[in-house]
């Protein structure tokens, strides 16, 4: 007599990550940024004004980019799993710059097609950030990180495409109107309606990668303390984010990225403003500042331990009549290093950076940086 085989369920295995690096940058500045930056160049934060920040010549010691993470997946009962990333750094910025402080960057989990919490904006192509050591890295790339809803209705071993609602947030210049009208340019801020909506697509290969992001947000405007919080505007922000690289000999990469758009400053690593005045002062009317960046980069391996990052990146403004004369109009950012990594867990280096800011008006400041890094990764997974 035959016996009936017992079904038995199967689950797939999960797994748990911690992982991280501590990281300490010796800097040197031959000229001088803002002291709350001093730690990465971004610049946006070079003065354009002899001495606005005291005497050139400056030295700092950071450990700020040290990192920590836990990652995995956890699996289900219907055999699918949910995966997670919770990281953080202890960089400060925003009310914390200067300060070393911890500064969550994932934070996230995604079942099957859906992900919801914080990670990097679809408009973004994390894949075209060089090889280089400095913390902020290129002035003219796509870098937010920010709390979304995404779907990836698509996706194949080498290729995905992913629709997101994302937070909505702009940065407004109120320009001139704040000298024509102190209280009212006091009174004016963000008015945020619609989340920002944002799309991907990415494809990769021996070849290299290519991805093409798009966005489309509402970036708006009104006045507290005023009849019908009047005066009020809204315009259509959007833009365009074509990257990739292209694999050189064995290891090298040769790294680009253009974006054009306009409310689309927020987005971007560094500088600019995504709503402006235009117009007159007698007529004023709100303008989503059209903007331009640019990343070029080679990555090289000259063997197993040595490596050099090269490249140049831009971010150029289209400002309105009605900005102030200090306000951003360009950022360069040129950068060279060499590094040595005796295993695969240290990493020890020295970097010379190059920056410069240019103003609305005119007014322009330059920045040259040494930066000398020693990085230890470590990490342990353990399964479930």
């Amino acid at each position: 007599m035959a016996v009936a085989a017992v079904p038995t369920t199967v689950h797939a295995a999960g797994t748990f990550n911690i992982y991280g690096y501590a990281q300490t940058d010796l800097i040197y500045d031959i000229n001088r940024v803002d002291p709350q930056w001093e730690d990465t160049l971004r610049p946006s934060k070079i003065p354009t004004t002899e001495g606005a920040f005291g005497s050139d010549g400056q030295t700092s010691i950071s450990a700020k980019q040290s990192r920590l993470g836990f990652s995995g997946n956890i699996p289900l009962d219907n055999l699918d799993e949910l995966k997670f990333k919770f990281e953080f750094d202890a960089f400060g910025v925003g009310a914390d710059a200067g300060q070393t402080t911890i500064r969550f960057r994932h934070m996230y989990g995604e079942w099957g097609m859906l992900l919801a919490g914080q990670t990097n904006t679809l408009f973004m192509d994390i894949d075209v950030f060089p090889n280089v050591v400095d913390y902020w890295g290129p002035t003219g790339m796509v870098f937010l990180r920010t709390p979304q809803i995404r779907l990836t209705p698509y996706r194949t071993e080498n290729s995905h495409f992913s629709i997101a609602v994302e937070k909505p947030g702009n940065d407004i210049d109120v320009g001139q109107v704040r000298e024509f009208d102190p209280n009212l340019g006091a009174n004016i801020q963000n008015d945020e309606k619609a989340p920002d909506v944002t799309a991907q697509y990415y494809t990769s290969g021996s070849w290299g990668h290519v991805q093409l992001a798009g966005i489309l947000r509402d970036v708006g405007f009104d006045t507290r303390g005023t009849l019908d919080n009047r005066p009020k505007d809204d315009k259509i922000g959007w833009g365009l984010n074509l990257g990739g690289h292209i694999a050189v000999l064995e290891k090298d990469k040769l790294i680009g990225q253009v974006v054009y758009g306009q409310g689309i400053a927020s987005y971007m690593n560094d500088g600019g403003t995504d709503l402006a005045p235009g117009g007159t002062l007698l007529a004023p009317v709100a303008q989503a500042v059209h903007l331009l960046g640019v990343v070029g980069y080679y990555d090289h391996h000259w063997n197993d331990r040595f490596s050099t990052s090269l490249g140049y990146s831009l971010t150029e403004v289209d400002n309105t009549a009605l900005q102030q004369a200090n306000a951003y109009k360009r950022g360069e950012y040129a950068s060279i290093n060499l590094l040595y990594t005796p295993t695969a867990k240290i990493l020890i280096g020295g970097e010379m950076l190059w920056g410069k800011r240019t103003d609305f008006g005119g007014a322009h400041g330059d920045d040259v940086r040494f930066q000398f890094t020693v990085k230890y990764d470590f990490g342990a997974s353990i399964a479930l």
